[in-house]
């Protein structure tokens, strides 16, 4: 798991707002997520949330797969299996933006949280999506070939 981690593009830069934002929103989102036993990509990526909520203040809080079976048919997914780690407002159970199917890096699930907030507080998706292209680190990543990949904005 670490060395497919270890593929993964880390989010180096950050908009202005990003601290204050998720400081600032900690009581009116919470993040659910599925786990089973012995998942070892579940043990991950709880570990990252705990440590996200320790230092955001976010309630964190597990789903069962019944629940997310659910929540991926409302949004037209396919279900994956676990971990899925979703976003909602505390106040509506029925408003969800999945952050994380597996595990990822740690601030990249914090920038999946932002994004988030900000889609779930009015901001268009097709702005948010293309804040997650440029802050992500896939615009401009290489893929296999060595051909660089651009974006299409």
């Amino acid at each position: 798991m670490q060395r497919w981690l270890s593929r993964v593009p880390v989010t180096k830069d950050f908009p202005p707002d990003f601290a204050a934002t998720l400081g600032g929103e900690a009581s009116l989102f919470i993040i659910e997520m599925t786990t089973a036993p012995g998942c070892l990509p579940c043990a991950d990526l709880w570990a990252k949330l705990a440590q996200y909520s320790r230092h955001y203040h976010w309630q964190v809080r597990t789903i069962g797969g019944d629940e997310a079976l659910l929540r991926s048919g409302r949004l037209g997914l396919p279900w994956v299996g676990h971990p899925v780690a979703w976003i909602r407002p505390v106040a509506d159970a029925d408003r969800i933006i999945p952050i994380a199917i597996g595990t990822d890096h740690g601030v990249n699930l914090a920038r999946n949280a932002y994004l988030a907030a900000k889609m779930l507080t009015g901001v268009r998706p097709a702005v948010g999506l293309r804040a997650m292209a440029r802050f992500t680190g896939i615009v401009g990543a290489v893929d296999r070939v060595g051909a660089t990949v651009r974006s299409s904005r």
